[in-house]
C-alpha cells in the first residue's frame, strides 16, 4: 500500500506546476495534501477511481487538507473534536479496516514565536487524540509538522535553535509523541542520513543550494513497525516550497 503525502502551498497554484503529472506518476492509493488554501467548490479536480475529503478552514484562502483514496473509507471525521482547534482545517481522519489514516497541518509558531503558546496546546491535544483513536486500532497520520526533530532534520541547526519549527519546546514535544508509542517511518529507516529534507525557504536560492528542513512525515504506531516497507522523500519533486513523502506499508 502506498501513501503520499504533499504540503502543496496552495492546491490551485500547484496544479499549474505539475501536481497532477506527479499524481498520476505515483498512482498511490493514499494521497494527502495540506496547505489547500481552498474554500468549498474553489477547485474541481477530476480524480477517477479515487473518493475526495476536504477540510477548509474558516479563514478564506488559509491552511486547509484533503485525502484522496482509492479505497473507501468506513468512516471520516473532519477535525479532532476540539473547537479551539477545529477553525482551520489542519486535520482529516479515515477509518480503514486495519488503521486509522490521519493528516495534519500542525500550526506553525510563527516568526518572534507569536503563536508558541497555541502551538504547545494544540500539540497536547493532537497528541490526545491520535492516542483516543489507538485505544480502537493503530494509527498511520502524516502531513507538514512544522518541526525538525534533531539536528540532522536541518542544514543549519545552530542558527535555527530559537526560530520557529526549531525551538526546544516544539523539538520536545515531538519526542514525547514518539515516546508514547509512534514510529518516524522515514528515520525507522534511515537513522543516519543526511541533507535529506521536505521544505525549502523561497530565500536565498535555498533549494538550489539545498538548504532546507525535514518538517514532513509519515509518522506510524508503533504496532505497525513490523507491516513498513520504506519510506522515501521525494526531493526532486517541484511546485511547492516543500516536496511530497511516501510511505509504502503493507
Amino acid at each position: 500500500m502506498k501513501l503520499i503525502s504533499w504540503n502543496v502551498n496552495g492546491l490551485r497554484a500547484c496544479v499549474t506546476k505539475g501536481f497532477m503529472d506527479f499524481f498520476n506518476e505515483m498512482d498511490a492509493d493514499i494521497f494527502c495534501v495540506q496547505e489547500t488554501k481552498l474554500q468549498p467548490g474553489q477547485i474541481q479536480m477530476d480524480l477517477p477511481g479515487y473518493h475526495q475529503y476536504w477540510n477548509s478552514a474558516v479563514k478564506k484562502g488559509y491552511s486547509g487538507t484533503a485525502i484522496f483514496t482509492r479505497q473507501e473509507p468506513l468512516s471520516v471525521a473532519y477535525g479532532i473534536g476540539v473547537e479551539e482547534h477545529d477553525q482551520e482545517g489542519r486535520v482529516i481522519t479515515l477509518e480503514f479496516e486495519d488503521f486509522y489514516v490521519v493528516t495534519v497541518y500542525t500550526p506553525n509558531s510563527q516568526r518572534e514565536l507569536t503563536r508558541l503558546e497555541y502551538r504547545m496546546t494544540w500539540e497536547d491535544a493532537f497528541l490526545s487524540y491520535l492516542k483516543g483513536l489507538e485505544k480502537n486500532k493503530p494509527v498511520v497520520f502524516c502531513g507538514d509538522l512544522n518541526v525538525a526533530h534533531k539536528e540532522i532534520d536541518l542544514k543549519n541547526p545552530k542558527s535555527n535553535r530559537k526560530n520557529a519549527g526549531f525551538t526546544d519546546e516544539e523539538r520536545n514535544k515531538m519526542s514525547v509523541l514518539l515516546e508514547n508509542g509512534f514510529v518516524d517511518t522515514f528515520r525507522y529507516f534511515y537513522p543516519d542520513l543526511k541533507d535529506v529534507y521536505s521544505w525549502w525557504s523561497y530565500m536565498g536560492q535555498a533549494r538550489a543550494k539545498n538548504v532546507g528542513w525535514r518538517i514532513d512525515y509519515f509518522i506510524t504506531s508503533e504496532s505497525l513497525k513490523d507491516r513498513l516497507v520504506d519510506a522515501k522523500i521525494h526531493m526532486q519533486v517541484m511546485g511547492s516550497d516543500h516536496c511530497p513523502v511516501e510511505l509504502e506499508i503493507r
